[in-house]
């Protein structure tokens, strides 16, 4: 057994024995409000936006980005389980800024083994085959942070699925301060009707 599988399993039995009564909360969240948001491990949704178990729901990929798996989950979050308001919050500092859908395909053409990064840009040091199917997917890489952010509301307030009451807000995360800075072109493109 790892290392880490023992942590995981040791913090888990931890959280079994002080486990409550978390078991009663109902399927939707209490404060009735989705937050899209990166996968990045530096964020922890809950302390920034001070969430405790059943209050959002938290919806999380590489970039925080308005994908159709996304969005999906938006619509689930909203027409089955009540949210009403929803969050797309970017984050300084994002991995997602340090590569395009080129970089990413050829890394992946190289070898399927993890890359490293220095000032010069991203390098593949693995051996054995890589994978072309890399070339024909969309990263959504970000190569402008508030841009981003717009370009995600946006996104989910055009989806038909979508009904135009309910507001989407957009923010930047700081890694470096724990702050939440709106963008307004984001918030004011995520307006209810």
């Amino acid at each position: 057994m790892s290392n880490v599988l023992e942590e995981v399993l040791a913090a888990n039995a931890n959280y079994v024995a002080n486990f409550g009564d978390k078991g009663n909360l109902p399927m939707p969240p209490g404060r009735h409000f989705a937050i899209l948001t990166c996968m990045d491990a530096r964020l922890d949704p809950a302390k920034y936006a001070g969430l405790a178990e059943g209050d959002a729901h938290v919806i999380r990929n590489a970039g925080g980005r308005a994908s159709d798996d996304a969005i999906r989950s938006l619509v689930i979050s909203y027409k089955l389980l009540g949210t009403s308001e929803w969050f797309v919050i970017h984050h300084t500092d994002c991995g997602m800024e340090t590569f395009n859908n080129e970089i990413m395909g050829n890394l992946l053409a190289s070898s399927l083994k993890t890359a490293t990064v220095d000032a010069s840009g991203w390098h593949d040091h693995g051996d054995g085959t890589g994978c072309a199917n890399g070339k024909f997917v969309q990263w959504l890489t970000i190569s402008n942070l508030e841009q981003s952010v717009v370009e995600d509301v946006q996104r989910i307030r055009e989806n038909p699925m979508v009904p135009a009451e309910i507001p989407i807000y957009g923010y930047i995360y700081d890694c470096k301060t724990g702050q939440l800075i709106e963008v307004p072109e984001a918030t004011t493109a995520g307006l209810a009707a």
